[in-house]
């Protein structure tokens, strides 16, 4: 049973943020292997095969070309998948195998605050990720500048959204293989139906109504018009979206890792 419990919270959840540095710092060469190759993996076989075929999109009266329209879902599905993973296997081997969560809850830090720190690590890492594949994709001039600078906050508002939805998930997965559930129902038909790699308009209308519930199909919208130099007023919107996807998951994650860890 879930309870709703009153939310401290203090600076102290930074202290678990930075422990989570601490740990990044001694393996992040291995971290760093990812953001730089998969862009260029992505950008060769969507830009240079199926771009070939696909020619140009249409996006807001503009003629671009596949791979500039693919570019910001790459960047949204990296921010995606940065935070969620990290606040769902990363932040689950913490808590269950390594008792992380434990022995830090044996100090001051409140449960709250551990949850706190947790999410905003998942957030920070999917920053590092990003500006990492910003600047590799900045090389091909697919992202325009000085817009393009929006990007970092919007990657940390976006980690923050999937991090707690992340955590959440974390809160209710009994073991870490039942990952492979949120992942299927949530994650998979984002990717795939998110805006990504095709317009959600061509899709029929039921979908288009279901993928407008996705915060990923936000978080693309939002991308594509910072990378293109065309921000418009429905930018708002998108980022409205974002911010309620994390108000109403926090509070949800707290309450049900408080409801697994405090008995």
């Amino acid at each position: 049973m879930i309870r709703r419990m009153p939310i401290h919270i203090s600076r102290r959840f930074l202290k678990v943020w930075r422990r989570d540095l601490i740990v990044y710092q001694r393996i992040w060469k291995i971290n760093l292997f990812t953001p730089v190759f998969e862009p260029l993996l992505y950008l060769l076989a969507f830009g240079v095969g199926l771009g070939g075929l696909v020619g140009k999109i249409t996006y807001q009266q503009h003629d671009v070309a596949y791979v500039a329209y693919i570019t910001p879902a790459l960047l949204a599905v990296n921010i995606m998948y940065n935070a969620f993973f990290e606040n769902t296997y990363a932040s689950f081997v913490r808590m269950y195998y390594q008792k992380t969560f434990d022995a830090m809850l044996a100090t001051p830090l409140s449960l709250h605050e551990v949850i706190t720190g947790e999410i905003l690590w998942g957030a920070t890492k999917a920053v590092i990720a990003t500006v990492i594949m910003q600047a590799v994709i900045s090389v091909f001039g697919l992202i325009h500048y000085p817009h393009g600078l929006l990007i970092i906050p919007l990657a940390f508002l976006g980690g923050l959204a999937f991090g707690a939805m992340g955590m959440v998930c974390t809160g209710l997965t009994p073991t870490i293989d039942v990952f492979n559930l949120p992942i299927f129902l949530l994650i998979t038909p984002m990717f795939l139906f998110g805006g990504t790699f095709f317009p959600i308009d061509h899709l029929p209308g039921w979908a288009q109504k279901v993928s407008l519930l996705f915060p990923l199909t936000h978080l693309v919208e939002a991308l594509r018009q910072i990378c293109f130099g065309l921000i418009q007023p429905g930018i708002l919107w998108n980022l409205l979206v974002l911010v309620g996807v994390f108000l109403v998951f926090f509070p949800i994650a707290l309450a049900v890792m408080h409801s697994r860890l405090i008995r």
